[in-house]
Protein backbone atom coordinates (compact mmCIF):
# COMPACT_ATOMS: atom_id res chain seq x y z
CA UNK A 1 0.00 0.00 0.00
CA UNK A 2 0.94 3.70 -0.50
CA UNK A 3 0.61 6.15 1.99
CA UNK A 4 0.33 9.76 0.98
CA UNK A 5 -0.64 13.20 3.28
CA UNK A 6 -4.08 14.50 3.04
CA UNK A 7 -3.68 17.72 1.69
CA UNK A 8 -1.32 20.04 4.16
CA UNK A 9 -2.04 17.81 6.81
CA UNK A 10 0.66 15.57 8.55
CA UNK A 11 -1.71 12.49 9.24
CA UNK A 12 -0.86 10.08 6.52
CA UNK A 13 -3.74 8.20 4.93
CA UNK A 14 -3.84 5.42 2.39
CA UNK A 15 -3.65 6.20 -1.56
CA UNK A 16 -7.21 4.94 -1.78
CA UNK A 17 -9.73 4.98 0.32
CA UNK A 18 -12.86 2.74 0.95
CA UNK A 19 -16.30 3.70 0.67
CA UNK A 20 -18.53 1.73 2.53
CA UNK A 21 -22.11 2.93 0.81
CA UNK A 22 -22.67 -0.66 -0.40
CA UNK A 23 -25.61 -0.08 -2.41
CA UNK A 24 -24.92 -3.13 -4.12
CA UNK A 25 -24.84 -5.42 -1.32
CA UNK A 26 -27.07 -6.02 0.88
CA UNK A 27 -25.43 -8.81 3.06
CA UNK A 28 -24.00 -7.32 6.59
CA UNK A 29 -21.79 -10.17 6.73
CA UNK A 30 -20.20 -10.16 2.99
CA UNK A 31 -19.78 -5.55 3.54
CA UNK A 32 -17.91 -6.79 6.84
CA UNK A 33 -15.66 -8.74 4.45
CA UNK A 34 -15.09 -6.27 2.19
CA UNK A 35 -13.73 -3.70 5.12
CA UNK A 36 -11.88 -6.77 6.71
CA UNK A 37 -10.38 -7.42 2.80
CA UNK A 38 -9.11 -3.55 2.35
CA UNK A 39 -7.36 -3.01 5.82
CA UNK A 40 -5.59 -6.27 5.33
CA UNK A 41 -4.23 -5.25 2.35
CA UNK A 42 -2.83 -1.77 4.07
CA UNK A 43 -5.95 0.67 3.28
CA UNK A 44 -6.28 2.74 6.49
CA UNK A 45 -8.43 5.46 5.00
CA UNK A 46 -12.23 4.63 5.32
CA UNK A 47 -14.85 6.89 3.91
CA UNK A 48 -18.40 6.47 5.49
CA UNK A 49 -22.04 8.53 6.30
CA UNK A 50 -24.84 8.74 8.18
CA UNK A 51 -27.07 8.61 5.26
CA UNK A 52 -25.74 5.51 3.84
CA UNK A 53 -28.59 3.00 4.76
CA UNK A 54 -29.52 5.17 7.50
CA UNK A 55 -27.02 4.59 9.49
CA UNK A 56 -26.24 1.12 8.62
CA UNK A 57 -22.65 1.42 6.79
CA UNK A 58 -21.71 3.02 10.02
CA UNK A 59 -23.13 0.26 11.86
CA UNK A 60 -21.46 -2.46 9.83
CA UNK A 61 -18.18 -0.67 10.01
CA UNK A 62 -17.99 -0.23 13.78
CA UNK A 63 -18.29 -3.57 14.00
CA UNK A 64 -16.06 -4.65 11.03
CA UNK A 65 -13.07 -2.60 12.58
CA UNK A 66 -13.33 -3.49 16.51
CA UNK A 67 -10.04 -3.99 17.88
CA UNK A 68 -8.46 -2.24 15.08
CA UNK A 69 -10.17 1.43 14.96
CA UNK A 70 -7.23 3.38 16.03
CA UNK A 71 -4.58 2.58 12.93
CA UNK A 72 -7.85 3.98 10.96
CA UNK A 73 -8.79 6.70 9.85
CA UNK A 74 -12.44 7.32 9.32
CA UNK A 75 -15.07 9.76 7.98
CA UNK A 76 -18.44 10.27 8.14
CA UNK A 77 -20.72 13.23 7.00
CA UNK A 78 -23.59 15.23 8.07
CA UNK A 79 -26.45 17.16 6.02
CA UNK A 80 -28.63 14.74 4.55
CA UNK A 81 -32.36 14.31 5.36
CA UNK A 82 -32.30 11.16 8.38
CA UNK A 83 -36.03 11.86 8.91
CA UNK A 84 -39.25 13.35 8.51
CA UNK A 85 -38.99 16.07 11.11
CA UNK A 86 -38.37 19.54 10.24
CA UNK A 87 -34.46 19.10 11.70
CA UNK A 88 -33.65 16.19 10.35
CA UNK A 89 -31.60 17.37 7.27
CA UNK A 90 -29.42 20.28 6.55
CA UNK A 91 -25.66 22.00 8.55
CA UNK A 92 -27.84 24.03 11.48
CA UNK A 93 -25.98 23.65 14.45
CA UNK A 94 -29.01 21.69 15.93
CA UNK A 95 -28.58 18.92 13.25
CA UNK A 96 -24.66 18.80 13.28
CA UNK A 97 -24.79 17.93 16.87
CA UNK A 98 -27.15 15.62 17.14
CA UNK A 99 -26.15 13.13 14.27
CA UNK A 100 -22.13 13.39 14.97
CA UNK A 101 -23.75 11.77 18.37
CA UNK A 102 -25.83 8.89 16.67
CA UNK A 103 -22.65 8.36 14.22
CA UNK A 104 -20.45 8.21 16.93
CA UNK A 105 -22.84 5.05 18.58
CA UNK A 106 -23.14 3.72 15.63
CA UNK A 107 -19.68 3.29 14.43
CA UNK A 108 -18.65 2.58 18.25
CA UNK A 109 -15.54 4.78 18.64
CA UNK A 110 -14.98 8.20 20.26
CA UNK A 111 -13.84 10.48 17.34
CA UNK A 112 -14.41 10.69 13.54
CA UNK A 113 -11.12 11.93 12.13
CA UNK A 114 -12.64 13.65 9.46
CA UNK A 115 -16.07 15.09 9.56
CA UNK A 116 -17.69 16.25 6.48
CA UNK A 117 -20.43 18.93 5.55
CA UNK A 118 -21.87 16.77 2.87
CA UNK A 119 -23.46 19.20 0.92
CA UNK A 120 -24.04 22.89 0.62
CA UNK A 121 -26.93 24.19 2.56
CA UNK A 122 -28.44 27.69 1.66
CA UNK A 123 -30.66 27.38 4.67
CA UNK A 124 -28.32 27.21 7.50
CA UNK A 125 -25.58 30.48 7.59
CA UNK A 126 -22.18 29.08 6.84
CA UNK A 127 -20.96 30.72 10.13
CA UNK A 128 -23.39 28.67 12.34
CA UNK A 129 -22.28 25.55 10.47
CA UNK A 130 -18.27 26.38 10.73
CA UNK A 131 -18.97 26.86 14.59
CA UNK A 132 -20.61 23.69 15.10
CA UNK A 133 -17.70 21.93 13.20
CA UNK A 134 -15.24 23.86 15.54
CA UNK A 135 -17.17 23.23 18.42
CA UNK A 136 -16.95 19.33 18.09
CA UNK A 137 -12.98 19.37 17.36
CA UNK A 138 -12.61 21.29 20.66
CA UNK A 139 -14.34 19.20 22.16
CA UNK A 140 -12.26 15.90 20.70
CA UNK A 141 -15.35 14.63 18.81
CA UNK A 142 -14.09 15.21 15.47
CA UNK A 143 -10.18 15.62 14.33
CA UNK A 144 -10.46 17.83 10.95
CA UNK A 145 -13.52 19.46 9.41
CA UNK A 146 -14.16 18.83 5.73
CA UNK A 147 -17.28 19.24 2.68
CA UNK A 148 -18.75 17.46 0.11
CA UNK A 149 -19.75 18.72 -3.61
CA UNK A 150 -18.53 22.07 -2.69
CA UNK A 151 -17.68 24.63 -5.34
CA UNK A 152 -14.72 26.41 -5.61
CA UNK A 153 -16.63 29.31 -4.96
CA UNK A 154 -18.21 27.86 -2.10
CA UNK A 155 -14.77 26.44 -0.92
CA UNK A 156 -13.47 29.87 -0.86
CA UNK A 157 -16.72 31.65 1.01
CA UNK A 158 -15.90 28.62 3.64
CA UNK A 159 -12.08 29.27 4.16
CA UNK A 160 -12.80 32.96 4.41
CA UNK A 161 -15.43 32.70 7.10
CA UNK A 162 -13.32 30.16 9.50
CA UNK A 163 -10.38 33.01 8.93
CA UNK A 164 -12.42 35.23 9.98
CA UNK A 165 -14.10 33.86 12.79
CA UNK A 166 -10.88 31.88 13.97
CA UNK A 167 -12.80 28.70 13.36
CA UNK A 168 -11.25 24.89 12.69
CA UNK A 169 -10.65 25.61 8.51
CA UNK A 170 -11.94 22.76 6.13
CA UNK A 171 -8.92 20.61 4.95
CA UNK A 172 -10.24 18.31 2.64
CA UNK A 173 -12.98 18.30 -0.40
CA UNK A 174 -14.87 15.55 -1.59
CA UNK A 175 -16.04 15.70 -5.42
CA UNK A 176 -16.91 13.63 -8.20
CA UNK A 177 -14.08 12.94 -10.58
CA UNK A 178 -13.78 10.64 -13.22
CA UNK A 179 -12.94 10.13 -16.54
CA UNK A 180 -16.50 10.88 -17.87
CA UNK A 181 -17.16 14.08 -14.45
CA UNK A 182 -14.19 16.03 -15.10
CA UNK A 183 -15.22 20.12 -16.03
CA UNK A 184 -16.40 21.01 -12.96
CA UNK A 185 -13.83 19.70 -10.86
CA UNK A 186 -10.59 20.79 -13.40
CA UNK A 187 -12.00 24.14 -14.33
CA UNK A 188 -11.46 25.80 -11.05
CA UNK A 189 -11.18 23.15 -8.11
CA UNK A 190 -7.67 21.27 -8.59
CA UNK A 191 -6.03 24.87 -8.60
CA UNK A 192 -7.88 26.07 -5.69
CA UNK A 193 -6.81 22.25 -3.58
CA UNK A 194 -3.07 23.34 -4.79
CA UNK A 195 -2.60 26.89 -3.67
CA UNK A 196 -4.34 26.24 -0.52
CA UNK A 197 -2.86 22.59 0.38
CA UNK A 198 -6.43 20.55 0.67
CA UNK A 199 -6.82 17.43 0.81
CA UNK A 200 -9.16 15.96 -1.95
CA UNK A 201 -11.19 13.04 -1.76
CA UNK A 202 -12.88 11.65 -5.27
CA UNK A 203 -15.82 9.73 -5.29
CA UNK A 204 -17.44 7.35 -8.30
CA UNK A 205 -13.93 6.94 -9.64
CA UNK A 206 -15.47 4.39 -12.52
CA UNK A 207 -18.73 6.39 -12.71
CA UNK A 208 -21.11 3.98 -11.40
CA UNK A 209 -19.63 0.74 -13.23
CA UNK A 210 -19.04 2.43 -16.65
CA UNK A 211 -15.52 2.21 -16.55
CA UNK A 212 -15.04 -1.10 -15.65
CA UNK A 213 -15.66 -2.60 -19.22
CA UNK A 214 -18.11 -4.81 -18.17
CA UNK A 215 -20.32 -2.31 -19.83
CA UNK A 216 -20.32 -2.30 -23.76
CA UNK A 217 -22.85 -0.49 -26.83
CA UNK A 218 -24.83 -2.48 -28.44
CA UNK A 219 -24.70 -5.17 -25.12
CA UNK A 220 -27.34 -5.70 -22.14
CA UNK A 221 -26.34 -4.32 -19.00
CA UNK A 222 -25.88 -7.36 -16.10
CA UNK A 223 -28.80 -8.56 -14.05
CA UNK A 224 -29.16 -6.48 -10.91
CA UNK A 225 -26.96 -3.80 -11.73
CA UNK A 226 -27.53 -0.20 -11.45
CA UNK A 227 -28.24 0.11 -15.03
CA UNK A 228 -30.31 -3.05 -15.65
CA UNK A 229 -33.70 -1.33 -17.41
CA UNK A 230 -32.35 2.35 -17.83
CA UNK A 231 -34.17 3.69 -20.49
CA UNK A 232 -30.77 6.24 -21.26
CA UNK A 233 -28.21 3.34 -20.95
CA UNK A 234 -27.59 2.38 -24.96
CA UNK A 235 -27.72 6.43 -25.61
CA UNK A 236 -25.19 6.65 -22.46
CA UNK A 237 -23.02 4.00 -24.39
CA UNK A 238 -23.12 5.30 -27.45
CA UNK A 239 -21.60 8.33 -26.15
CA UNK A 240 -18.85 6.84 -23.91
CA UNK A 241 -17.60 4.04 -25.94
CA UNK A 242 -14.88 5.74 -27.52
CA UNK A 243 -13.61 6.43 -23.59
CA UNK A 244 -14.28 2.33 -22.63
CA UNK A 245 -12.73 0.82 -25.90
CA UNK A 246 -9.31 3.43 -25.07
CA UNK A 247 -9.70 1.97 -21.89
CA UNK A 248 -9.61 -1.36 -22.65
CA UNK A 249 -7.01 -0.78 -25.38
CA UNK A 250 -4.46 0.50 -22.17
CA UNK A 251 -5.53 -2.29 -20.26
CA UNK A 252 -4.44 -4.65 -23.00
CA UNK A 253 -1.15 -2.84 -23.45
CA UNK A 254 -0.39 -2.88 -19.74
CA UNK A 255 -1.89 -5.90 -18.47
CA UNK A 256 -4.44 -4.10 -16.55
CA UNK A 257 -8.07 -4.16 -16.40
CA UNK A 258 -9.99 -1.32 -17.66
CA UNK A 259 -11.31 -0.17 -13.89
CA UNK A 260 -7.02 -0.01 -13.00
CA UNK A 261 -6.41 2.23 -16.02
CA UNK A 262 -9.31 4.49 -15.14
CA UNK A 263 -8.25 5.06 -11.58
CA UNK A 264 -4.50 5.25 -12.20
CA UNK A 265 -5.54 8.47 -14.27
CA UNK A 266 -6.58 9.60 -11.39
CA UNK A 267 -3.33 8.65 -9.40
CA UNK A 268 -2.02 11.07 -11.89
CA UNK A 269 -3.36 13.40 -10.69
CA UNK A 270 -1.03 15.47 -7.77
CA UNK A 271 -3.96 16.89 -6.80
CA UNK A 272 -5.91 13.42 -5.25
CA UNK A 273 -5.18 12.43 -2.01
CA UNK A 274 -7.15 9.19 -2.80
CA UNK A 275 -9.92 7.53 -5.31
CA UNK A 276 -12.81 6.35 -3.27
CA UNK A 277 -14.02 2.75 -4.25
CA UNK A 278 -17.00 1.62 -3.71
CA UNK A 279 -16.39 -2.67 -3.80
CA UNK A 280 -19.38 -4.64 -3.03
CA UNK A 281 -17.28 -8.04 -2.86
CA UNK A 282 -13.74 -8.97 -1.53
CA UNK A 283 -12.59 -9.77 -4.99
CA UNK A 284 -13.09 -6.15 -6.12
CA UNK A 285 -10.81 -4.67 -3.84
CA UNK A 286 -8.33 -6.80 -5.15
CA UNK A 287 -8.66 -5.64 -8.39
CA UNK A 288 -9.18 -2.23 -7.45
CA UNK A 289 -5.87 -1.59 -5.52
CA UNK A 290 -4.27 -3.27 -8.67
CA UNK A 291 -4.10 0.38 -9.96
CA UNK A 292 -1.89 0.99 -7.15
CA UNK A 293 2.48 0.33 -8.08
CA UNK A 294 3.00 1.31 -11.49
CA UNK A 295 2.80 4.95 -13.38
CA UNK A 296 0.20 5.15 -16.44
CA UNK A 297 2.40 6.07 -19.46
CA UNK A 298 2.03 9.83 -20.36
CA UNK A 299 0.96 8.75 -23.92
CA UNK A 300 -1.94 6.71 -22.61
CA UNK A 301 -2.81 9.79 -20.20
CA UNK A 302 -2.62 12.36 -23.56
CA UNK A 303 -5.04 9.38 -24.81
CA UNK A 304 -7.45 9.08 -22.46
CA UNK A 305 -7.41 13.17 -22.11
CA UNK A 306 -8.39 13.16 -25.58
CA UNK A 307 -10.70 10.18 -25.90
CA UNK A 308 -13.18 11.79 -22.59
CA UNK A 309 -12.71 15.19 -24.22
CA UNK A 310 -14.59 14.03 -27.46
CA UNK A 311 -17.40 12.74 -25.63
CA UNK A 312 -20.50 14.54 -25.08
CA UNK A 313 -20.58 16.42 -21.73
CA UNK A 314 -23.04 15.67 -19.11
CA UNK A 315 -23.89 14.41 -15.82
CA UNK A 316 -23.29 10.26 -14.94
CA UNK A 317 -25.34 9.32 -11.85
Amino acid sequence: MEYVQLGRLGVRVSRICLGTAFRGQRDDAVAARVIERAVDLGCNFIDCANYYGRGRSETVLGKAIRGQRDDLFLTSKVWSRMGPGPNDAGSSRYHITREVERSLRRLGTDRIDLYLLHNWDPDSPLDESLRAMDDLVRQGKVLYVGACNFTAAQTLEGLWTADRLGLDAIACLQNEFNLLHRWPVESELLSLVRSRGLGLMTYSPLAVGLLTGGYRRGQPPAAGSYWEGREDFESTMEGIDGVVRCLIDIGSRLGRTPAQVALAWLLDHPEVTAPMIGPDLPEHVDETFGALGWPLPPEDRAALDAATEAAPARRYP
